[in-house]
């Protein structure tokens, strides 16, 4: 297999929205995980979790759960959570940082990790994003990784939180952040349309 270079995936990935019926190879589905256990996080504080779902009974739940039908027709469907009790963890991840040398030759490599952990309180607000955005650069990994592997994906947003928090039997820790459905494409989507690079640049100083 040839793999392809990373701004070939960035170009290639489109959302999919029509998958074939064909299975995925396990081995396809732990290496997309593993590309998110290597996003950057934080912190370190890593509060990203994931529910593989295959079984055809759970994703005909899942149908239940999303207006968006080709969700649940996917051979296979990530569920791309956060854990808020991860934020309580963030001394012991700025020690394993310090141990690991990541502070060298910065005036943070001095601070006691616990120090560390308590230098910024957030509000519930902040710290809801604060961990989504950690989960967004997770799942992005997922998305290229998956073009690279021959496989489409959609961010899927559109679906109650509470049902499927249910048919997945999370804990109250847990919030999904999106479905991600997965499988071979069927379909080949045109690039989407981009606003002109001189919009997205505001400035040079």
């Amino acid at each position: 297999m040839v793999l392809m270079e990373l701004l070939d995936a960035m170009k290639s990935r489109r959302s999919i929205r029509k998958f074939k019926s064909d299975p995925i190879p396990e081995l396809f589905v732990t290496q997309l995980i593993e590309a998110a256990q290597l996003a950057p996080s934080g912190s370190n504080i890593q509060p990203t979790r994931f529910v593989v779902i295959k079984s055809d009974a759970v994703r005909a739940q899942l149908s239940q759960a999303t207006p968006l039908p080709f969700v649940s027709q996917a051979p296979v469907v990530i569920a791309c959570c956060v854990d808020a009790e991860s934020l309580g963890g963030i001394g012991t991840r700025a020690r394993e940082l310090k141990e690991a040398g990541a502070f060298a030759d910065t005036p943070l490599d001095k601070m006691d990790p616990e120090s560390y952990a308590k230098r910024r309180p957030m509000d519930q607000a902040t710290a809801e994003a604060y961990l989504r955005l950690n989960a967004a650069i997770a799942i992005d990994h997922i998305t290229l990784r998956a073009v690279d592997l021959g496989l489409g994906t959609c961010w899927v947003m559109m679906f109650d939180q509470e049902k499927v928090k249910q048919i997945l039997g999370l804990g109250e820790t847990y919030n999904v952040v999106a479905l991600i459905p997965v499988g071979y494409p069927d379909q080949n989507p045109k690039a989407r349309p981009r606003i002109e690079l001189s919009q997205i640049l505001l400035k040079e100083v």
